[in-house]
């Protein structure tokens, strides 16, 4: 159901294939959720049949058509219904914490292994996050300053991690 509804939100700002729908999750929110393609493509076609997004063919200048899906009256109602509605009580799940939890069993080269192998995927994470940052227009209205605000989030929440792996590491012998 959120994908659904993160979906419907970027039908909101403007028509989209699954393809721009793809490259928007991959160059916008897919720090703090991922969708891949066949998922994408899924649940277009759940909007459409549910009467929320609707899609037409596009003739393609210079190459195929292309299937453009819009958001109908009743996928707006839909997502300004989740955008006020109570908040999410789900929980994170975090593959890496469960390893961390569960890592006592192991030597304590093979527990740097895995601390020194997810401190990489976070300056990654970090470096990425922070390209995008320095790329991203200043914000000239709300919409822009909330979607830049997610950025933040996800770039603090990423230096924290650092810290608590770097703390970690030093702790433990």
């Amino acid at each position: 159901m959120i994908l659904q509804r993160i979906i419907l939100g970027f039908l909101a700002m403007g028509p989209l294939s699954g393809y721009d729908l793809k490259r928007h999750f991959d160059s916008t929110v897919d720090y703090f959720w991922s969708a891949d393609k066949a998922q994408i493509y899924r649940t277009l076609a759940a909007l459409v049949s549910e009467g929320l997004a609707e899609v037409r063919t596009v003739p393609g200048v210079g190459g195929p058509s292309r299937q453009e899906h819009r958001i109908t009256a009743a996928g707006r109602a839909a997502l300004h219904e989740w955008l006020t509605s109570d908040l999410d009580q789900t929980p994170e799940r975090n593959a890496f914490l469960a390893r961390v939890f569960f890592a006592d069993d192991l030597s304590p080269a093979e527990i740097a292994e895995l601390l020194e192998q997810r401190r990489s995927a976070v300056r990654a994470t970090l470096a990425a996050l922070e390209l995008v940052r320095d790329s991203a227009p200043a914000p000239h209205d709300r919409a822009g300053r909330l979607r830049l605000a997610t950025l933040d989030n996800g770039l603090r929440h990423t230096r924290t991690e650092l810290d608590w792996l770097d703390s970690l590491i030093e702790e433990l012998p």
